[in-house]
């Protein structure tokens, strides 16, 4: 699984990331996570808002801090 964080690198994007690293080992899945902070990148997954979440190319989430427990659903 390749779940991307959009973001700006704002705190909001950073906190997201290390909810998403923390859903990641507590479910015990194999992930790669990367981070995407270039706008022309970020304004090809047409989200509204930022943070977004991309789970294998399909955005899950777009504008929301979400916990590890939500991420957690999202798998």
């Amino acid at each position: 699984m390749i779940i991307k964080v959009l973001g700006t690198g704002c705190k909001k994007s950073k906190v997201l990331e290390e909810n998403i690293n923390l859903a990641i080992d507590e479910a015990g899945v194999a992930a790669i996570v990367e981070k995407i902070e270039d706008g022309k990148e970020i304004e090809k997954y047409a989200v509204d808002c930022t943070p977004a979440v991309v789970i294998d190319e399909n955005v899950v989430s777009a504008g929301k801090q979400l916990t590890a427990e939500e991420i957690k659903k999202l798998f």
